[in-house]
């Protein structure tokens, strides 16, 4: 492998890395904020509405996805481009 494919591909690497650690963590918090509700939720009369998640929680969630997501993609990307060089 030529040195500017491995330059690319270590830059490739270098935005895997942090994607698949934000992937990680999001998926974490939304787990833990998940046991929250649950025990909130059992405290609760039967007779008392559900327990949401609040939107805010909502949107953090899915843009760290999104960004997660979309940098694993942009990888992707950059380590097929180096096996073209």
């Amino acid at each position: 492998m030529a040195l500017p494919a491995l330059l690319i591909n270590a830059v490739a690497l270098l935005v895997a890395c942090p994607a698949a650690a934000l992937l990680f963590i999001t998926r974490l918090r939304e787990q833990r904020a998940m046991a929250d509700l649950t025990a909130q939720s059992e405290d609760r009369a039967i007779d008392q509405p559900m327990l949401f998640l609040d939107v805010r929680t909502e949107r953090a969630h899915r843009l760290a996805y999104r960004i997660g997501f979309a940098c694993l993609g942009l990888a992707l990307a950059v380590s097929w481009i180096s096996t073209r060089l």
